[in-house]
């Protein structure tokens, strides 16, 4: 397969818009769909869907690459290396591998048992849409439920318990639906439980470096006999796009997410749901 320009241009708006969304709770997953069943249509370049929805889910690997830079500290202690800011005082509570575990597990094994049931069901623009409103109204839910709480707030991630550390893994099993986004399952989920949008925020970031290389690692294994080296061109290019627009909207992100909290994105999800439903359907 020859890759024109345009062709390739195709793969770098794919990855800014993973990378630019993967972190913010409006899923890049449904904000890919949408985008490429409107308007690039990745799977007449790629030759197949299966193909075509792998790409979706291995340019998420440079989104994982910013986030392992961006959060290099925190993965230093995770695997117990000294990081250059590792001066906290003896019995400090601190993050350990232990809730990343914990986090991690229901949405890994939810994953594993369903995924050939969401690549075959849950891709497709219809569902997308539903997944947009419904995780809005979690947002909202959420963001209702703190400002009304009487409890004292959790602002770091290292203060965080096993508990609430199981409850957002809970709450991240819903993202496994395309379209509800990830970081706004879990960050609901944290701010549900008594934890600021930061350091809900944070934990949702460290725990998607190994669900989302897990979730690139399946979806490979399963479509790998599709693969030619003559996608790798289009592959490349989106992983490069993705890991830079990643960089910059996480630093972006962090900074915004406690003084917004969630209703904005809430009312974004709907605003861009309600477009699209009407301008695909009518």
């Amino acid at each position: 397969m020859d890759w024109d320009l345009f062709s390739l241009f195709k793969a770098l708006i794919l990855g800014f818009v993973e990378g630019m969304t993967e972190f913010a709770p409006v899923s890049s997953t449904g904000h890919m769909i949408i985008v490429d069943d409107l308007w690039l249509k990745s799977k007449e370049l790629l030759g197949s869907r299966e193909v075509a929805n792998t790409f979706k889910v291995v340019i998420q690997l440079g989104s994982i690459l910013a986030v392992v830079i961006l959060f290099r500290e925190k993965f230093y202690q995770l695997l117990g290396l000294r990081g250059r800011h590792s001066g906290a005082p003896a019995g400090t509570p601190k993050l350990n591998l232990l809730h990343v575990l914990i986090g991690l597990l229901p949405a890994a094994v939810l994953g594993l048992l369903f995924n050939d049931y969401i690549d075959e069901h849950l891709f497709s623009l219809s569902t997308v849409l539903g997944a947009l409103v419904v995780g809005a109204v979690l947002m909202i839910v959420a963001d209702i439920v703190m400002r009304n709480s009487k409890r004292k707030v959790i602002e770091s991630v290292d203060e965080i318990t096993y508990g609430k550390a199981l409850y957002m893994g809970l709450f991240q099993c819903v993202s496994l639906w395309p379209g509800f986004s990830r970081s706004g399952a879990t960050i609901s989920g944290g701010v549900l439980v008594g934890m600021s949008h930061r350091a809900s925020a944070d934990f949702t970031f460290i725990m998607a470096v190994p669900i989302m290389l897990g979730a690139s690692l399946v979806s490979l294994r399963h479509s790998w006999e599709y693969f030619t080296l003559d996608s790798l061109p289009f592959f490349i290019v989106g992983f490069i796009s993705a890991f830079v627009f990643a960089m910059i909207s996480i630093r972006f992100f962090l900074k915004l997410i406690n003084r917004i909290k969630l209703v904005p994105f809430a009312i974004y999800r709907i605003v861009l749901a309600a477009i699209i439903y009407f301008v695909w359907f009518f």
